[in-house]
């Protein structure tokens, strides 16, 4: 007996061709004498042995063995329309897309989902996601499997996941060495008021924030600000959120200190030392500086007023081998720049080579257990490691399908060809959707886009690079829900008993976002036009 469980049809139209994907279930031992009709198609589908061979014309793609029966994938095309994957590759994205701002807190199954659906679609229809490399047969075991090693192979960047993973175990020991609390004691000690020390903690959290996880920087300085804040008895609010938004602000500045920045410098060749000066001009991080001090500027006009200065207690420092780990990161990234090679894992092996030697020094020189040691390793941000891959294999697909080019020539005639209303528009839009959407597939997304719409107006291509990675990062100010570190600061406020709604983080955050943006931009504009 012939069972029919369940068919598919993949019906996006374009101008060219439509394809249909049904699939069939033969029970064991059944037998079949007779096609199956399926309501609008021209003619009926029949098995490759049977008495119904007058039937016209079909395609039989593949056939599979499963559960002691066999399962048949059946491929018709009809001759009156054709149909583009890519199409099909859209819509799955912008789904994955809409899920991921719906459930945030399932965007790692949400991605990867997404992913294996890209993945096994490019398997059963080669070629059709992903050009096949030349000499590479279609209908051959090579072709199916070819979107599965390309996937994992060229569209998942490891070397920024190396990086990412390296550094957050070398940031993750720094916080355990107590260094950085103890360096705001001291900042506390030398500053000649309360409101100028206050301003200074928030710079020192924008510095360790350039090569520190923000939610890490948030939590480790978070305990200083509520000390202090309770000395004086002044509601820790401001403090807090002004804690998020400088680590937010200068985690953009330098290659290592958030995922965007790294993913940005993998897709324009960039490395470590170029976020500092590229071809002679200044680059990220000195675009970044003029943001921290209008932040800076804009906080201490709130903390003026506190003249007094409180007697705070010195935090004792565990050990000092973290701090010199994440010196010999900041310096030995710089090295490699200047040093050639075809090995394109070069700094990620690095920086993992640091992390592990970091490991080892705390499981057996500070004599932790092995079950304390796996807790460090498991509390690392393994969930973004995850959300990454999913990430970088479905915008990988979106990009090789030539939906982003087409995006960025539809870019180029809603700007008119002008190049300041393409400033503005890459902008302002990277802003507003940062602060509602995490950062990362969005920048992933629209660096293609903006390269794509600086070649079509002839310009150099980091005045659009540039605007879109400060527009996507500083814009993840504006809203309580833009950046893991602001949730992080309304969590911590609300323990407190000073729990900050939506619109009270917007009466900080967006003026702080605009301002800080604008002056960014400002230089920017002036140095890469």
């Amino acid at each position: 007996m012939l069972s029919f469980l369940s068919y598919s049809v993949f019906c996006i139209l374009t101008q060219q061709k439509i394809p249909f994907i049904v699939f069939i279930t033969v029970e064991k031992g059944s037998s079949y004498s007779r096609g199956i009709n399926i309501p609008g198609w021209k003619s009926n589908l029949v098995p490759p042995s049977g008495s119904c061979r007058k039937t016209r014309p079909f395609i039989w793609n593949r056939i599979l063995t499963v559960s002691g029966g066999r399962f048949f994938l059946v491929v018709k095309e009809c001759q009156e329309s054709f149909m583009e994957m890519k199409w099909f590759v859209l819509a799955l994205a912008a789904v994955m897309y809409l899920l991921v701002i719906c459930f945030q807190e399932k965007k790692v199954w949400i991605t990867m989902f997404a992913a294996i659906m890209v993945v096994a679609a490019g398997m059963i229809l080669p070629g059709s996601i992903f050009p096949l490399a030349d000499g590479v047969a279609a209908d051959s075991a090579q072709g199916h499997l070819y979107a599965l090693f390309h996937s994992f192979g060229i569209l998942i960047n490891w070397n920024v996941l190396m990086i990412y993973v390296g550094s957050m175990t070398v940031a993750a020991l720094f916080i355990y060495s107590r260094v950085p609390a103890h360096i705001a004691d001291l900042v506390i000690d030398a500053a000649p008021s309360t409101g100028i020390a206050i301003v200074l903690i928030l710079a020192m959290t924008g510095f360790i924030s350039i090569f520190v996880e923000n939610v890490a920087t948030v939590l480790v300085m978070a305990p200083v600000a509520l000390a202090l804040c309770r000395k004086l008895k002044i509601n820790p609010t401001y403090f807090m959120v002004g804690l998020a938004v400088m680590s937010n602000l200068e985690g953009t500045a330098t290659l290592v200190g958030d995922p965007p920045s790294m993913i940005f410098a993998s897709y324009a060749g960039y490395t470590f030392n170029d976020f500092f000066f590229h071809n002679g001009t200044i680059s990220v991080f000195f675009i970044i500086q003029a943001g921290l001090i209008v932040g800076c500027t804009y906080f201490y006009f709130y903390f003026s007023d506190q003249k007094e200065k409180p007697e705070v207690g010195h935090e004792s420092v565990v050990s000092y081998f973290p701090g010199v780990l994440l010196l010999v990161m900041i310096f030995g990234l710089a090295a490699i720049s200047f040093i050639p090679t075809d090995f394109k894992y070069f700094s990620g092996s690095f920086v993992v080579t640091l992390g592990i030697i970091g490991i080892l020094w705390y499981r057996f020189f500070q004599n932790k257990t092995g079950c304390e040691t796996k807790t460090l390793i498991k509390e690392l941000d393994w969930e973004t490691i995850g959300f990454l891959i999913g990430v970088f294999i479905v915008v990988g697909a979106v990009s090789e399908t030539g939906l982003l080019s087409d995006f960025a020539s539809f870019l180029t005639c809603i700007t008119g060809g002008s190049v300041f209303a393409g400033f503005i528009l890459i902008l302002v839009v990277s802003i507003i959707i940062s602060g509602f959407v995490d950062n990362v597939p969005y920048i992933i997304v629209m660096l293609p886009v903006a390269g794509g719409l600086a070649h079509n107006l002839n310009i150099r291509p980091e005045l659009y690079l540039f605007a879109l990675l400060v527009g996507s990062c500083l814009g993840g100010n504006l809203t309580p829900f833009g950046a893991s570190a602001n949730i992080v600061a309304m969590g911590i406020l609300k323990k407190e008993n000073h729990p900050l709604s939506f619109g009270g983080w917007l009466r900080i955050g967006a003026p702080f976002t605009l301002l800080t943006t604008a002056a960014a931009a400002i230089i920017l504009w002036l140095v890469w036009k």
